[in-house]
């Protein structure tokens, strides 16, 4: 049975937006200002050693738009890995390798989660992740944090009254005052 983890760039004070230079957002591109090599050998690890991607249709659109574009290993790996899109507006996913999720979105979770044998790496996508966290079905999350308060800005997690318990299971910091924290639910 494979695992989800949920991997996301955020900022110390909990925001998610626009790491990457997506329009829109004040602070847009805040990560790249402040990526290192080992940051990216990192998130190039990660993708290798997961057997699918899961997004939703926002990522997807965003994901689909630039990594086609890129060169080398990393964009490989992302444009030939599976990927798994929950949205009920995306039809025809024109993205190398991409599979609509069908009918009702957990269940089709559920089942994915039941059929591949590797883990489900999910990225942005913070309706998907607060859709996983409220039916039970994220089971590590890998925050890696980056030293900078955005003060504005969409933040990971929704406030909600439901609470889950995660257990520290590793960290790994980088020069630029960066960490990865790695937590694993708690059941």
């Amino acid at each position: 049975m494979a695992r989800i983890v949920v991997s996301e760039f955020i900022s110390i004070d909990g925001v998610m937006e626009a790491p990457g230079g997506e329009p829109g957002y004040r602070h847009t591109n805040w990560v790249g200002k402040r990526h290192e090599a080992g940051q990216i050998e990192y998130k190039f690890q990660e993708v290798l050693d997961h057997e699918a991607l899961l997004i939703g249709r926002v990522t997807y659109e965003s994901f689909a738009d630039a990594w086609p574009t890129y060169k080398g290993a990393f964009a490989d790996r992302m444009n030939s890995m599976p990927k798994y899109v929950v949205s009920t507006t995306v039809k025809t996913p024109a993205w190398n390798n991409t599979t609509v999720l069908q009918g009702e979105p957990m269940a089709a979770i559920r089942k994915l989660k039941q059929d591949l044998k590797g883990d489900i790496v999910v990225g942005g996508s913070r309706t998907l992740v607060n859709a996983l966290k409220q039916h039970d079905l994220v089971d590590e999350y890998r925050l890696m944090v980056f030293p900078v308060i955005l003060g504005s800005g969409a933040q990971l997690f929704y406030r909600t009254e439901d609470a889950a318990d995660l257990r520290l299971v590793d960290t790994r910091s980088f020069a630029n005052g960066a960490v990865v924290l790695t937590y694993r639910v708690e059941r």
